[in-house]
């Protein structure tokens, strides 16, 4: 196998199942590109490997997609539907909770799907395989429900809920990307629970909008806009070598605003000197914005360069207005995101905006996972950073 194509470690072992991938439609586009990556990648590998070779059809495919429906009757109603055999497959089931751009009627009416709808449609296609699929994984970028992972007074502990229908459905596998919080997982002590993420995918792509940018803690911070994502900012910052600061968000607790929240009173910066260093913003999400413009431009405030801002998901709920006039005021440098969930066309025209691709790493995860072997490397990609990091000192476009 060439490295420079397959990107990732030799695999020698044996599928014990036949891959299926089932990307529902919230996840199509994503899935097709998944596909030509795996397809590609064991054309290669059956070529060069005689064990492999004699697997023959029950390894190489022309496409390892299996199309699945989940249509809707006309009380708003629905059903899933598999349109071929998945008896004794690896089955990878595709799902994007996120995607607000599908929709579907009752009577006269269009309704949006919700994450709950994308959830249900989940469900369905599970229960049309789980008596003959050898195993069932389900990659959900966004964790569903993954902002309410735990409870505070009289609430619904709606992730852990989730995640157990999952498993009781059969699912043995759950691979999510930057979960708002991963001690979720404990719902489920019994079953596989895989948190990726991005690290590896902006830090390539800072450096690649950068070419110039100098990697030294003199230099460089890793910022996160509060505490609760301190965890990423430390693993970046670590990985990189340089300083990591955060801010302290004193809230009003005797106020609960109309988003069901505590208002900020007070933004306190933890962490060494900003002035004069560029700064890498990193959370997991883009709702509104609110909070990374305004720790931007607390920043700036503080004397800082060039401020560029990561999130894994870019929801941009509110539009693009407020990011517009904070790049047009120079608060920020640039925002990555990744195409995990849904992107506003919108937002890929922005000239202030880098789209992350993650296609080709969830190729790489689902291919390793079908040969039953270590995804290690990929759960902490920090020899892969370390190349892009010595590339870069030495001058070579990443």
């Amino acid at each position: 196998m060439s490295t420079s194509l397959y990107g990732a470690q030799l695999l020698t072992t044996i599928p014990e199942g036949h891959l299926a991938i089932i990307p529902l439609d919230s996840m199509s586009e994503f899935g097709k590109r998944i596909d030509s990556y795996i397809t590609l990648w064991r054309k290669e590998r059956m070529a060069q490997s005689l064990t492999l070779h004699t697997l023959g059809d029950s390894y190489l495919s022309d496409s390892y997609i299996v199309p699945a429906k989940t249509p809707r009757f006309g009380s708003g109603e629905a059903k899933g539907e598999v349109t071929a055999s998945v008896r004794g497959d690896d089955v990878y089931i595709l799902v994007d909770v996120c995607n607000y751009s599908k929709t579907y009627r009752i009577g006269r009416y269009t309704n949006v799907k919700s994450p709950d709808d994308h959830f249900q449609d989940l469900k369905r296609v599970i229960s049309a395989v789980r008596a003959t699929a050898r195993r069932i994984n389900v990659i959900m970028p966004y964790l569903y429900e993954g902002r309410q992972m735990k409870r505070d007074g009289r609430e619904s502990l709606d992730c852990a809920d989730a995640l157990q229908e999952l498993v009781q459905l059969g699912v043995s596998m759950i691979i999510t990307f930057d979960a708002h919080d991963a001690r979720v997982q404990n719902a489920i002590p019994l079953s596989g629970f895989e948190v990726m993420q991005a690290s590896y995918q902006f830090i390539k792509a800072i450096l690649r909008s950068a070419p110039d940018l100098p990697v030294d803690k003199d230099h460089l911070m890793v910022v996160s806009p509060d505490e609760g994502g301190m965890r990423r900012a430390i693993y970046m910052a670590n990985v990189l070598g340089v300083d990591m600061g955060t801010f302290y968000q004193r809230h009003d607790y005797s106020i609960v605003n109309e988003k069901g929240s505590h208002p900020v009173v007070a933004n306190q910066f933890l962490g060494s000197e900003v002035a004069g260093k560029n700064i890498i913003i990193v959370d997991d999400m883009i709702s509104s914005g609110e909070t990374v413009i305004r720790t931007a431009e607390l920043l700036r405030e503080r004397g800082a360069k060039d401020i560029y801002i990561c999130a894994t998901f870019g929801m941009f709920t509110r539009g693009f207005e407020a990011f517009d006039k904070a790049y047009k005021e120079g608060v920020f440098t640039r925002i990555f995101t990744t195409n995990l969930i849904y992107q506003q066309p919108e937002l890929l025209k922005k000239k202030y905006y880098t789209n992350c691709d993650m296609t080709k790493f969830v190729a790489l995860i689902i291919d390793t996972l079908n040969h039953d072997s270590s995804i290690s490397m990929y759960l902490d990609p920090v020899d892969r950073i370390r190349a892009v990091l010595e590339k870069h000192k030495k001058g070579i476009p990443i």
